[in-house]
């Protein structure tokens, strides 16, 4: 079985999502894992009564982006992952944090990628005045928001939508999305070649 470690900065509902996934028998991972980049995201507490080891390694102690990359690169590298999973984690990865978990780091963004990188996508969806948006689940690259796309799930724009509603339904497709793109890498069944991914199975 395959063993994640999921970053998250809040909630992370996505996370919830994936644990969810796991305890109905959906998403064959072991759980290794929660790190959090501050101490008081909700969602270290979610992990320990699921279970689950939870950390925070707060970012704010340290003297730069390098430093706490390093330290947050061998925490995570002590549970010795196969995937890393991006739930909500609000800190840019970059550099030799990359390198050092190449082709392993997987995000979730709330658009159809490349449409609207970036924070509030969908707001900018709907200030655009796009008919169709949704959320992309990408491999993290040096980027941002510029991975390969692993899944993508589409999300109509509604008369009537506020960016609240749109984020609320973008929310959902991406708990339904995440647990199977993951599920997917964590059997094997998904494969790369340059900038396309391959899925083997649906």
């Amino acid at each position: 079985m395959k063993k994640i470690v999921i970053l998250i900065s809040g909630r992370g509902s996505n996370m919830e999502a994936l644990i969810a996934a796991r305890d109905a028998g959906q998403l064959p991972v072991d759980i290794a894992a929660v790190i959090s980049n501050r101490p008081d995201a909700m969602g270290l507490e979610t992990a320990a009564r699921a279970g689950i080891t939870a950390h925070f390694i707060d970012h704010k102690a340290f003297a730069g982006r390098e430093a706490f990359d390093a330290a947050l690169a061998e925490c995570i590298d002590s549970f010795a992952p196969d995937l890393v999973v991006l739930a909500g984690f609000m800190r840019i990865l970059k550099g030799e944090f990359l390198r050092v978990f190449a082709n392993r780091v997987v995000n979730i963004h709330p658009s159809l990628l490349p449409a609207f990188p970036g924070l509030e996508s969908w707001k900018q969806a709907l200030d655009y005045g796009v008919k169709f948006t949704g959320c992309t689940v990408h491999f993290v690259d040096q980027g941002v928001d510029t991975g390969p796309i692993i899944a993508q799930q589409t999300v109509p724009v509604l008369t009537g939508d506020t960016a609240e509603t749109l984020h609320q339904r973008i929310q959902q497709a991406e708990w339904e999305l995440y647990p199977k793109a993951v599920g997917a890498l964590a059997r094997g069944a998904v494969r790369t070649q340059g900038r396309q991914t391959i899925w083997k199975e649906k």
